[in-house]
């Protein structure tokens, strides 16, 4: 299901037809069933009144979960670019030697974290990660042999410095597993699938089974937009990277 989740226009297609479904066997229900009473009839309704509630109340609490964690990644994005940038200046406290060397690892790291956010291929964003990781390496044993060395309050910070950096990228990484759990979504659909019949038998109890079709319409939109948000890669909604966009661009007018 995760698979699923991760691609919003399958969940529209396939939430639109399940709900569609499940109005047209509530609908069938209904022709089965011997009429209701006047007061069964007012019973049902308060019914489908309270479950659409219900299942308003879910979608808008599911959807503030989704924006969430959006907005955590977009944060996370633009706190990520300020520690590579602030490392890129520290870099002038270490010795020449070491400064030459971790300026162009930082300006690499950079372009691997542009990558990350931009690129949509999963064999792709293996190799990126292996790529990162590298360069992590290299980046902390570069500051730690001069800690070793030259153990001082100025090397401290070049060392604080980097670490950031490096636990940003972790942050960072955490923030994009964070996704609204399947439970969230499992309970959305019981709900949605539930009102979806009450709504057949009730509008075919009326007569108008017909405008019991904007149901399915608006709560699969609605299950689309979250799952949209929600998805770090897929859909149309993404978190820009214009933060490391911009450092990265500063950093080249400074060469």
């Amino acid at each position: 299901m995760s698979e699923i989740l991760n691609r919003p226009f399958i969940v529209l297609v396939l939430s639109l037809i399940v709900l569609w479904l499940s109005v047209q066997f509530g609908a069938f229900l209904a022709g089965k069933l011997r009429p209701l009473e006047e007061d069964e009839r007012e019973d049902l309704d308060l019914v489908v009144g309270s479950s659409l509630t219900l299942l308003a109340l879910i979608i808008g609490f599911t959807f503030s979960m989704a924006v969430s964690r959006y907005d955590q990644r977009k944060n996370y994005e633009e706190e990520e670019a300020n520690a590579i940038g602030t490392e890129y200046v520290r870099a002038d406290l270490l010795p020449a030697a070491d400064a030459a060397k971790v300026r162009p690892l930082l300006t690499q790291y950079l372009a691997q974290r542009l990558l990350f956010y931009t690129v949509r291929d999963q064999a792709r964003l293996a190799t990126i990660d292996s790529e990162t990781a590298r360069l992590q390496n290299e980046m902390w044993a570069t500051v730690q042999n001069v800690a070793k060395t030259q153990p001082t309050p100025i090397t401290a910070l070049a060392v604080a410095g980097m670490n950031d950096v490096l636990n940003r990228q972790g942050y960072t990484q955490a923030a994009w597993w964070n996704r609204i759990p399947v439970g969230a979504w499992c309970l959305m659909v019981v709900l949605g699938v539930s009102c979806s019949v009450l709504i057949g038998f009730s509008s075919h109890r009326k007569g108008g089974i017909l405008l019991s079709t904007i149901l399915p319409f608006l709560v699969s939109m609605a299950f689309f937009l979250i799952a949209d948000i929600d998805s770090p890669r897929r859909g149309v909604i993404h978190v820009a990277p214009q933060n490391l966009i911009s450092l990265s661009q500063s950093l080249s007018n400074t060469k």
